[in-house]
């Protein structure tokens, strides 16, 4: 079975990403829009270009029925976010995802972090 190759966004893309999925599909001055509070250094030509770079890549899909295109998310949120998961935990881990989960445990948690996460263990399991 040959798996299929899925593009990695860039940190512009995923901010892209993040506004689209809230708002699931729009047209680019729609997206311009809705991103300026997050990004008001990008103007409409940039969300124009980087919204068809990202179809290209096979990031959004676009529908062309209408004057005005209409882009859509190629992914899912959390299937995107498990993809990049997967590709960071078999680069930078050897693929052990206790390692990833060590590391992320032994710097980068506070107190009240490590408390909630020792709730979540000592919950039983349905």
């Amino acid at each position: 079975m040959i798996k299929k190759i899925l593009p990695k966004p860039t940190a512009a893309e995923l901010s892209l990403l993040r506004t689209l999925w809230t708002i699931q599909a729009a047209t680019v001055k729609e997206m311009h829009a809705a991103i300026s509070t997050e990004r008001p250094e990008w103007n409409y030509a940039s969300v124009l270009r980087l919204m068809q770079v990202m179809h290209g890549k096979g990031l959004l899909v676009r529908d062309e029925s209408q004057r005005s295109h209409i882009y859509r998310p190629a992914q899912q949120a959390e299937s995107l976010r498990t993809n990049l998961l997967n590709d960071f935990i078999h680069k930078a881990f050897s693929g052990s995802g206790k390692a990833l989960v060590m590391a992320a445990l032994k710097d980068h948690l506070s107190e009240a972090e490590r408390a909630e996460i020792r709730k979540l263990f000592d919950e039983p399991t349905p």
